[in-house]
């Protein structure tokens, strides 16, 4: 109780007038610092550690849960103020369905007021330009709460400047699933019923299929001019047949033609890592440059574990994450800023090296 106690004495210091304009300022100077290096394009956040801060200050666990909401704004503003456009919240996993009724009811609750919170016109998003998107799958969520959701998404669907991820209720492996899912049903349909044929039959795949189909086509007109220089013959009975066969051949080749038409498909071969990086929730957002997760556990949760790739920095913090601020997140920032110009800096050695060898 001490602890919760202290923290309430600093609140109430840190919100006295001058105080907190100093606090402000200081602020501002940081962000702006950190504004003169790389910025990440798309940091993700696993927000763990509120129910174990409700526990260590004897407060209701879903108490816990709002003041991790008021830490998520705090970072957002960061965030956004610092140059990041799109940031990713594990809000609510497929998983935590197992937890009490009392517990996922409240979370539910709160899911739909702090929706309405962030998305009315002025508030956090709107400021910044950010619009909401919800990744997850939506026939798990109760129709109140999915009505808030649509609500959300359909407010702040005309800011362009940024983008809050919201994955609630999500697991990776459900979404990495769906992502097969829908590549397997576009490679299976054939080209004419694809939403956008125009579109994919100029695709690697699209191509593949063009080069086989000439092919077969130009062997089909070599067959048929053996077939007719081996038929010709001056015989009146060899016309006739010579007739026959020809008229059998236009009544069929229009439905033949029809048929291979109806049955032009992608090409397997052509699927790749992309192929399914563009059928993921997240296809849209730039690659993952940074992964945080408070509360001191090490492990991912089956979080975003195919977008995050050999270049993505994974941070871990002892912090809880109502406890989680600018002043956890700027060593995180600064870390990552340092990493990338190690990475800028090998990347020129080795251009410089190249360089001298082919002059060599």
């Amino acid at each position: 109780m001490g602890s919760l106690h202290d923290s309430r004495i600093h609140k109430w210091l840190a919100t006295s007038p001058p105080v907190a304009w100093t606090i402000r300022q200081l602020r501002e100077i940081l962000i702006g610092s950190l504004k003169q290096g790389p910025i990440p394009q798309h940091v993700a956040f696993v927000m763990d550690g509120n129910r174990r801060f409700a526990r260590n200050h004897h407060i209701e666990t879903v108490e816990g849960h709002n003041m991790g909401f008021e830490s998520l704004a705090r970072i957002l503003e960061v965030c956004y103020k610092t140059g990041v456009t799109v940031v990713t919240i594990y809000a609510f996993s497929i998983e935590n369905f197992k937890r009490s009724k009392h517990e996922v009811d409240a979370l539910m609750s709160m899911a739909k007021v702090k929706l309405e919170q962030l998305s009315e016109h002025g508030a956090l998003l709107d400021r910044y330009g950010a619009s909401v998107r919800v990744l997850g799958q939506r026939d798990l969520i109760k129709p109140d709460v999915l009505k808030a959701v649509d609500k959300a998404v359909s407010l702040t669907a005309h800011n362009k400047k940024a983008i809050l991820n919201i994955c609630f209720p999500y697991t990776s492996r459900d979404e990495i699933t769906t992502a097969v899912m829908k590549t397997v049903e576009t490679y299976s349909t054939p080209i004419h019923n694809l939403q956008s044929p125009s579109k994919r039959t100029f695709s690697e795949s699209g191509i593949t299929q063009h080069i086989r189909k000439q092919s077969l086509k130009d062997d089909s007109e070599g067959g048929a001019e053996q077939r007719e220089s081996r038929s010709s013959s001056p015989s009146k009975e060899g016309k006739h047949d010579d007739e026959r066969s020809l008229s059998s051949s236009t009544a069929i080749n229009p439905s033949e033609k029809d048929e291979s038409h109806l049955h032009q498909f992608l090409d397997p071969e052509a699927i790749t890592a992309q192929t399914l990086t563009d059928n993921m929730m997240t296809a849209d957002a730039p690659p993952l440059d940074l992964l945080v997760r408070t509360s001191g556990v090490e492990r991912l949760s089956d979080f975003m574990l195919w977008q995050c790739h050999e270049n993505t920095s994974i941070v871990f913090l002892k912090c809880l994450w109502p406890e989680f601020d600018l002043w956890h997140f700027l060593p995180v920032l600064v870390e990552w800023q340092w990493q990338q110009k190690k990475i800028q800096e090998a990347a020129a050695q080795q251009q410089r090296s190249r360089g001298r060898s082919k002059s060599d």
